[in-house]
C-alpha cells in the first residue's frame, strides 16, 4: 500500500521547481493523480525541449519559465528538483505561507509502493547501487534501480508493487528535502568535502547525508564505512542496526576482508565467506569498499551468499567510472567522468597506479585541490586542464611543485594532446575532479564526448 493516499494529491496546488529528469517525472505523476500543477524553471520556453512544452500546454499546466510566480501563497506544496536549493527566496516565501517543501524522492516514497534500499556517500554511489541492483535481480526480486543514478524514483514507485525493491542512489540534495522517507536498508559509503558551494560546511553536508537513516527503526539496517571517521560519527545518532564494513580491520560484526577473502559475520557471530578481492573485476581499493558495502546490503537484506558471490565475480562496473574505452598503440584511454570531486579522482589515480596523463577541470564547486595534487605522487606525468577550474588546479599544482601542466580549450584539444605526448604503456585518464556543468549538461555527456574523441583518434 502507498504510505499516503493518492486522493490526497487530487486538486492539491503543486509547484514543481526545476525541469530536469526528476522534475519532468514529478510533473507527469502529479498530473496523472489529478493535482493542479504548475512548473517553474529558470530556463525560458525556447530553451526547453519542445516535446516537454507541448506536454505541459496539453495538460494545462501553468508555466513560470525564466521567471518566478508572484504569489507564492497560492501553492500547497513545492516539489524541488535536486539541483534547486531550498534556500532560494521564493521557496522560503512559499514555506512561510504554509506550503510544504519536499523533493521528488519524498513524494515518490509517499504515494508509491515497494521497499527501499537507499545508498548515499560522497563517492561510489553509482557503482554500489548498480551492483546491489544486479544482486537483487539475480536473487529473483522485483527490483528497480533508481534515483541519482539517472532514473527518477517516482517514475518507478507508482508502478512498483508492495514486494518490489527500489534500490536507490540518493544524493545530499535529494535527502535534504525528505521528511518521512524510510528505507529498509540505508548505506553511507564515505564522507569527504563536496558541494560546499551549496552546503557551506561539512557539518551541513553530513547532516544532509544522515537524513538517509533519520526515520529508520531498530529492526532496519544501516550500512556504514567503518574505515571512515566522519561516517562513524554520523552513525552514533542512528537508531537502525548499524552494519559496519571494513577493508582494513577484522570486525566482530559486519563485512570485512580477512587475508584474501571477503567475510560476513552475522549477529550470532556466524562467518560466511563470499569471494576473494582478486576475483573482482572492478579495480582499486575504493571499489573493494563499494563491493563490501554491496555485500552487507544484500546479505542483511536476506540475499543468499552464493547469489552475492556469483554477481560479485561477474560485475564489470559502470559506464563513466574507470571505464576502459580504447587502447591505441598500447596507450589505454580510461573514462572516469564520474569523478566529479577531488576525492573521487584521487581514488581513480590510485587505482591506475602510474604513468598517467590526466585530463581534469570543470565546474567549480568551491573545492580545494591540494589533496588531489598531492595524490599525483609520481603517478601523474602530465596534467591537461580545461574548464572553469583549469587555472585554479594549475595554481594548486604549481604550489605543490608539479609544473607539467597545460591549459587547453576543450576536450578535443586535451585528447589530441594526450595522444601526442603519450608513450606505450601510459594511461590517458579523464577524471576531472569537478562537476561538468560549465561545459556539459551532465557527467554522462562529458564522458561520451571523451569516448567520441578517443574513437576519432582511431580513424
Amino acid at each position: 500500500m502507498p504510505r499516503e493516499s493518492v486522493t490526497d494529491i487530487k486538486d492539491k496546488k503543486i509547484l514543481v521547481v526545476g525541469m530536469g529528469k526528476s522534475g519532468k517525472a514529478a510533473v507527469q505523476a502529479m498530473v496523472k493523480l489529478g493535482a493542479d500543477v504548475s512548473v517553474q524553471d529558470n530556463k525560458k520556453k525556447d530553451e526547453l525541449d519542445p516535446q516537454l512544452i507541448a506536454f505541459l500546454e496539453g495538460k494545462s499546466v501553468t508555466c513560470y519559465l525564466g521567471c518566478e510566480p508572484e504569489d507564492m501563497s497560492a501553492f500547497d506544496m513545492l516539489i524541488l528538483s535536486p539541483g534547486v536549493s531550498p534556500d532560494l527566496d521564493f521557496i522560503k516565501e512559499a514555506q512561510a505561507s504554509g506550503a510544504e517543501i519536499i523533493g521528488e524522492l519524498e513524494i515518490a516514497y509517499r504515494i508509491g509502493h515497494g521497499k527501499y534500499v537507499a545508498i548515499t556517500g560522497t563517492n561510489g554511489k553509482t557503482t554500489t547501487t548498480t551492483l546491489v541492483g544486479e544482486i537483487y535481480k539475480a536473487a529473483g526480486r522485483k527490483t528497480y534501480v533508481v534515483g541519482n543514478i539517472g532514473v527518477a524514483v517516482i517514475s518507478k514507485a507508482l508502478a512498483a508493487e508492495d514486494d518490489s525493491w527500489l534500490v536507490t542512489e540518493t544524493s545530499s540534495f535529494q535527502l535534504e528535502t525528505t521528511k518521512d522517507f524510510q528505507p529498509e536498508i540505508s548505506a553511507i559509503l564515505n564522507l569527504t568535502p563536496d558541494h560546499m558551494d551549496r552546503h557551506k560546511t561539512m557539518e551541513n553536508y553530513g547532516k544532509a547525508k544522515a537524513a538517509v537513516f533519520r526515520n529508520q527503526t531498530p529492526e532496519q539496517y544501516c550500512v556504514i564505512n567503518h574505515d571512515d571517521e566522519e561516517c562513524m560519527k554520523l552513525a552514533k545518532d542512528c537508531r537502525a542496526k548499524v552494519v559496519p564494513f571494513s577493508r582494513k580491520t577484522t570486525l566482530d560484526f559486519g563485512v570485512y576482508v580477512d587475508g584474501d577473502t571477503i567475510i560476513i559475520k552475522d549477529e550470532e557471530g556466524k562467518i560466511t565467506e563470499i569471494c576473494r578481492p582478486v576475483e573482482l573485476k572492478i579495480p582499486g581499493a575504493h571499489n573493494l569498499e563499494n563491493a563490501l558495502a554491496a555485500c552487507a546490503i544484500a546479505f542483511f537484506g536476506g540475499i543468499p551468499a552464493e547469489v552475492i558471490a556469483k554477481v560479485m565475480r561477474e560485475f564489470n562496473g559502470v559506464e563513466h567510472r574507470l571505464e576502459l574505452c580504447g587502447t591505441i598503440d598500447d596507450i589505454r584511454f580510461v573514462n572516469d567522468s564520474k569523478g566529479t570531486n577531488p576525492d573521487a579522482s584521487i581514488k581513480a589515480i590510485e587505482a591506475m597506479k602510474e604513468n598517467i596523463i590526466l585530463i581534469a577541470g570543470g565546474y567549480d564547486k568551491d573545492a580545494s585541490f591540494k589533496e588531489f595534487v598531492d595524490a599525483f605522487d609520481g603517478r601523474v606525468k602530465m596534467l591537461l586542464l580545461m574548464g572553469k577550474t583549469a587555472t585554479k588546479i594549475k595554481d594548486a599544482a604549481e604550489k605543490a611543485g608539479f609544473t607539467d601542466s597545460i591549459i587547453l580549450k576543450d576536450m578535443e584539444a586535451c585528447v589530441r594532446e594526450a595522444y601526442r605526448i603519450a608513450q606505450p604503456g601510459d594511461v590517458v585518464l579523464l577524471s576531472p575532479a569537478c562537476a561538468s556543468w560549465d561545459m556539459y549538461t551532465s557527467f554522462e555527456q562529458r564522458g561520451n564526448h571523451f569516448k567520441a574523441c578517443v574513437q576519432a583518434l582511431e580513424r
